[in-house]
């Protein structure tokens, strides 16, 4: 399989990650501050990547383990004990997988080279090259599978979610690029809006047709025929296919079903995750009740009301039509297609 060259200094790739080689500082755009304001955090220690992770300044399973990546090479550059810097960076987020896989692939490399912090460098700039190169290839293999008409998307699986372009919107921009008359409806994704926030963002900067829905029309506009597809993004994959994605996609896989509509999801192969068998086994992150009861900071439900955040739910395989990587596309049965891509038994 070869993939695209990306320039990851090209303007045009839209990424949330900058990696400044002369200071030896990873630059975040601080996703919890847009629409309003880009804003970009310098960080010069891993901790601050652990923090900025922890706190979703950066979010997004791929571009999650791309600055799990840099952050093992400011640790390095401090001179940080590895071991515990990697311990530090693998409890910010449990679900997304390609955290995981980020950090395994560092930790070869610091085996391999002594924990020299050039030989790191070189290794998470490979990592974030080969995502954003994994988004152009996933929407060269997504964007034929796409109807002409609306498709709906959940939460933020764009280019702020990755290294640059993207994955589900990566397949919508590249379906929009190859002519196919395509409209956007967004969901609004409570309880961080990162639909409303991010992609409606994202689309718009890009010149691409998007509506903002909240997250309980997606039924009522699909029985209404106002919806040929749906396309999301996943943190992680079972080997069953069994898909782990942001709290609500099962509801929508769920209402695709019952309207007989396309449900599609598009990630890297670092999102598989061979190893887990099935999604009951994934484990699903639980945040703070205030990212429920609060919107931006400000109260939205009487004090004391206690609150649940799930941030992410499985959508069992039964329910996706297809998954689309940067090696190409899997159908079920998913116990033999996801090994296939990775080539592997």
């Amino acid at each position: 399989m070869t993939l695209p060259e990306v320039d990851l200094a090209d303007p045009a790739l839209l990424s949330p990650l900058r990696w400044e080689a002369e200071t030896g500082r990873l630059w975040l755009l601080d996703q919890r501050c847009l629409p309003a304001q880009e804003r970009w955090l310098p960080l010069a220690r891993y901790t601050e990547v652990v923090r900025a992770i922890s706190d979703m300044a950066v979010r997004g399973a791929p571009a999650i383990g791309i600055a799990a990546a840099y952050g093992v090479v400011l640790g390095a550059r401090e001179g940080a004990p590895l071991p515990e810097v990697m311990a530090a960076l693998s409890r910010t987020r449990p679900t997304a997988v390609n955290l995981f896989w980020a950090l395994r692939r560092m930790e070869a490399v610091a085996r391999a080279h002594g924990g020299d912090a050039a030989a790191l460098e070189r290794e998470a700039l490979a990592i974030h090259r080969e995502d954003a190169a994994a988004c152009l290839a996933m929407g060269r293999h997504g964007a034929p599978l796409l109807p002409p008409g609306t498709v709906l998307t959940h939460c933020n699986a764009g280019a702020l979610a990755t290294g640059g372009y993207g994955t589900a919107l990566g397949v919508i921009r590249a379906a929009v690029a190859a002519g196919l008359p395509l409209r956007v409806l967004a969901t609004e994704t409570r309880p961080f809006l990162q639909g409303a926030r991010l992609t409606c963002w994202e689309l718009q900067k890009s010149g691409i047709d998007v509506t903002l829905i909240t997250d309980g029309m997606a039924g009522h506009l699909m029985a209404r025929g106002e919806v040929q597809a749906v396309l999301v993004g996943a943190d992680r994959i079972a080997r069953s296919g069994d898909v782990a994605n942001k709290i609500g996609t099962y509801s929508l896989a769920v209402l695709a079903r019952e309207h007989g509509l396309p449900f599609y999801v598009a990630a890297p192969r670092s999102t598989l995750d061979l190893a887990t068998a099935r999604g009951a086994d994934i484990p699903i992150e639980e945040r703070a009740s205030e990212e429920v009861t609060h919107l931006g900071g400000v109260p939205v439900a009487p004090p004391g009301v206690p609150a649940r955040h799930p941030a992410f739910d499985v959508t069992p395989a039964r329910l996706v039509a297809a998954i689309i990587t940067e090696a190409g596309v899997a159908r079920p049965p998913y116990e033999e297609s996801l090994p296939r891509l990775l080539g592997v038994n």
